[in-house]
C-alpha cells in the first residue's frame, strides 16, 4: 500500500514522483510549429507566380514595338524629304490629304521630283510646278514639286 502524499505540496510537480518511481520516456518534446516564445509558426508563402513578371516584360515589348513601327513608317512622309528627293503619291483622288512618301527615283511610284523646299507654309512655287503644303503637326513647310515623264 502506498502512503498519501504530504499535505501542501504539490504531487505533479517537476521533478517530483508521488509514488516514488523513476520517470519514464524522453521529456516533452516542444512542437515543431511552436517557436521558442510559444507562438505559433505561420505556414510558409505560397510559391509566387511569374505571371505579373511575365506580362510586364510583354507590355515592355510590345510598346517598344509600336514605337519603332511608327518611327519607321513615318521616316519616309512628305517632311523628310529634301531636293532632289522623288514622292510617290498614295491618295491620288484628295485635294487635301494626298499621302505623299519618298520613294526611290527609279521606283515605278515615283511621280513627283522635289525641286524646292521651303520651311514655313509660305513661299511660291514656279509655273508648272506644283504645290504641297503641311501644316499643323511639328514644323510648317511647303513642296515645289516637278512631275516625273517616263
Amino acid at each position: 500500500m502506498t502512503t498519501p502524499p504530504p499535505q501542501g505540496q504539490n504531487p505533479f510537480a517537476q521533478g517530483q514522483n508521488p509514488y516514488g518511481q523513476a520517470p519514464q520516456g524522453d521529456p516533452q518534446q516542444q512542437s515543431p510549429y511552436m517557436n521558442q516564445g510559444g507562438a505559433p509558426v505561420p505556414p510558409p508563402a505560397p510559391a509566387r507566380s511569374n505571371w505579373k513578371k511575365y506580362k510586364n516584360i510583354a507590355i515592355v515589348v510590345v510598346g517598344a514595338a509600336v514605337i519603332i513601327g511608327g518611327w519607321i513608317a513615318s521616316r519616309d512622309d512628305a517632311n523628310t524629304a529634301a531636293v532632289g528627293d522623288c514622292m510617290s503619291i498614295a491618295n491620288e483622288d484628295s485635294k487635301t490629304n494626298v499621302d505623299l512618301e519618298v520613294v526611290d527615283c527609279g521606283d515605278s511610284k515615283a511621280k513627283y521630283k522635289v525641286v524646292e523646299k521651303n520651311d514655313g507654309a509660305g513661299g511660291t512655287c514656279k509655273p508648272g510646278q506644283a504645290q504641297y503644303t503641311e501644316s499643323g503637326d511639328g514644323d510648317s513647310f511647303s513642296l515645289c514639286l516637278t512631275p516625273i515623264t517616263k
